[in-house]
């Protein structure tokens, strides 16, 4: 069997700017002097100085200053669409794991049972919640409410959202996903994507027709197509390519990126000369599209 070899790549100075320098900070740096700022998130008072306490970027609104970090986990807000994995059965609700500092809440009255019914949820209802959703399960979501602790309280009661079929999921930094009106998207390539807010990206094959009967717990079990299960393998391999070069992450970007490495193969995608030179002509397509 053939192996296939390549040399080491020679890596490139990276030079910093004195821009990038002031814009981005590593905990213990002074950001400003000046006592007529405002202490935002990411950061602390030492000796009458602004000082970053988290590695992130710099951000300025008016007289507020705090930093975004580069690497963090999720912090959810009312209305962000996210993907996550059931992680326990308990009383009348479910443990979601949501890539946030605690699990997530999904309670049993803020999901659509089976046949869309809206009605009080019983004792019988309870007894049977295993069957709509057990521990590894993926779900889709919405963040309802935020507990005082940071938890999150999620719901299910659209059809778009609920229980996951056949698909990947990738897991990626929350601060890659560009915030839009719709994180669901039918790609013209033949698959669909769902992308979460917390850094949960699914991909699945789009679906011939909606089901809503089930209330969001049908899940198709039928064997998906060898040229579908190649589309998802690609599209997987260009969201990490793009994630690794730091680039925001929506319908079109990912797209762009798709097209843009149809000329490889799908097990190359992920070879840092070939990552490279996607991303880059990626980049210059979003560039032309701006212009």
């Amino acid at each position: 069997m053939a192996a296939d070899m390549r040399l080491p790549d020679i890596r490139k100075p990276v030079s910093l700017s004195t821009s990038d320098q002031k814009d981005l900070v590593v905990p213990g740096d002074v950001i400003t002097s000046d006592t007529g700022f405002m202490r935002g998130h990411g950061t602390y008072v030492d000796e009458d100085k602004l000082t970053a306490s988290v590695a992130g970027e710099v951000q300025r609104v008016d007289k507020l200053i705090c930093v975004r970090p580069l690497k963090t986990r999720f912090n959810g807000e009312v209305g962000d669409v996210v993907v996550g994995r059931i992680t326990e059965v308990q009383q009348k609700r479910w443990k979601v794991e949501t890539n946030s500092r605690l699990d997530s809440v999904l309670l049993l009255s803020s999901v659509n049972l089976p046949g869309g019914e809206l009605r009080r949820r019983s004792a019988e209802d309870e007894l049977t919640m295993r069957e709509y959703l057990q521990e590894g399960d993926l779900i889709s979501a919405e963040v309802q409410s935020v507990f005082a602790d940071g938890a999150l309280s999620l719901h299910t009661r659209s059809l778009k959202y609920g229980k996951l079929g056949q698909g990947v999921v990738v897991q990626l930094s929350p601060s890659l996903i560009k915030r839009q009106k719709s994180h669901f998207h039918n790609l013209p390539c033949g698959a669909s994507i769902i992308l979460g807010n917390n850094g949960y990206v699914w991909l699945y094959p789009t679906p011939e027709s909606e089901e809503e009967e089930a209330g969001g717990f049908y899940t198709s079990l039928e064997p998906v197509s060898l040229s579908d299960r190649e589309v998802i393998s690609r599209l997987r391999n260009c969201l990490l390519a793009l994630a690794a070069h730091k680039v925001l992450l929506f319908d079109t970007s990912v797209l762009y990126c798709y097209e843009s490495s149809l000329q490889h193969q799908v097990k190359d995608i992920l070879k840092p000369e070939v990552m490279e030179e996607i991303v880059m002509l990626t980049q210059q397509k979003l560039l032309e599209q701006e212009g």
